[in-house]
């Protein structure tokens, strides 16, 4: 009876940590004119283990996210939007920066964030991104992916920073899986409905 109540209880605790790590990792969304999606995700944490240990030893770390919309339930992609974000610390004031270089012709002005703490510039790059679902139909069901990785030099190099970025090359580099070693996080959500989504007023 004991060994019984044990099982259920670990049972039990392990469907609460099981959902509580869902919730944490859930997609916000909000819609704003001309029916651009845009994210938060309160709870998700990319600035961890070795990307924050870098940026605390000094270094820029910088990240490229994508954002792409989909109605059938993520095979086959409708919309994207490609950013690119580079942080850096400063170790006397204990505050990230970030600059967001916009990869996607969808907004073409960069943009920096004031020194903020960690879960704020998180906020802040997530929040910063959008993608246009226009040419979706409000009472279509639609899925949300966000997809983000820490730079690697081995695939963008030649890509970033250079006149004329080729998106096509920067689109074949999110259908590839991550290096090995590189930290990579992907967070879905759907299926919703434009119609139904929170806009910004």
């Amino acid at each position: 009876m004991l060994q019984v109540t044990r099982r259920r209880w670990l049972l039990a605790s392990l469907s609460a940590l099981f959902a509580a790590a869902l919730r944490a990792q859930q997609l916000e969304f909000r819609l704003e004119s001309g029916n651009l999606i845009r994210i938060t995700a309160p709870g998700f944490q990319f600035l961890s283990g070795k990307p924050l240990e870098r940026l605390r030893n000094g270094s820029s770390v910088s990240f490229l996210g994508q954002l792409s919309i989909s109605t059938d339930g993520n095979r086959t992609v409708e919309q994207r939007a490609i950013t690119r974000f580079a942080l850096s610390y400063d170790i006397w004031e204990e505050r990230f920066s970030a600059v967001r270089y916009p990869l996607s012709r969808l907004e073409e002005a960069s943009r920096k964030s004031s020194p903020l703490t960690a879960a704020a510039i998180q906020y802040w790059c997530l929040e910063s991104m959008a993608v246009d679902a226009s040419r979706v139909a409000l009472d279509q069901p639609i899925w949300v992916r966000l997809e983000l990785r820490v730079e690697d030099a081995h695939d963008t190099g030649g890509l970033i920073g250079e006149p004329g970025i080729s998106i096509s090359r920067l689109i074949d580099l999110f259908s590839r899986p991550a290096r090995p070693s590189q930290d990579h996080w992907q967070l879905d959500a759907g299926p919703f409905r434009l119609m139904d989504l929170k806009r910004k007023s």
